[in-house]
């Protein structure tokens, strides 16, 4: 069961945010109970806000310039277990329940390349082919 949030906490969330110029503010996606860090995405207020209302993780798309739900088209959702503002309000931490993969790559997290003997190399296997299911 996600978790979900009051409209007086929402509130007293969107209070504390530190939203830049843009109104965006940056949301590392983490894996609850492994610490694995899936993905890094913007949140706006508004996908704050249906994050914590709704239980499943919402951002926002840059290159769209619309709001993103996490699953909309590939079925491999953010279920939301806790969010938390770091000290500064300026990145929030969304810790949730991955169904599927994090990354539109078709691989567990976004996080699979790594410098290797001087270039950059993949790391991890592609899991899903995305082309199949829709990319989100």
């Amino acid at each position: 069961m996600p978790t979900t949030y009051e409209q007086s906490e929402i509130e007293a969330a969107l209070a504390v945010i530190k939203f830049d110029a843009q109104g965006l503010v940056p949301a590392i996606a983490q894996q609850h109970d492994t610490g694995e860090v899936l993905m890094m995405a913007w949140m706006d207020r508004n996908a704050v806000a249906e994050t914590m209302r709704t239980g499943r993780a919402c951002y926002w798309s840059r290159s769209r310039r619309a709001p993103w739900r996490k699953g909309d088209t590939s079925g491999h959702i953010q279920s939301l277990v806790d969010l938390r503002v770091d000290c500064d309000g300026d990145t929030l931490l969304v810790l949730v329940e991955q169904t599927g993969v994090a990354c539109h790559t078709g691989r567990h997290n976004c996080f699979f390349r790594a410098i290797r003997d001087g270039a950059l190399e993949d790391i991890a296997p592609v899991i899903v082919d995305m082309d199949k299911i829709g990319k989100d």
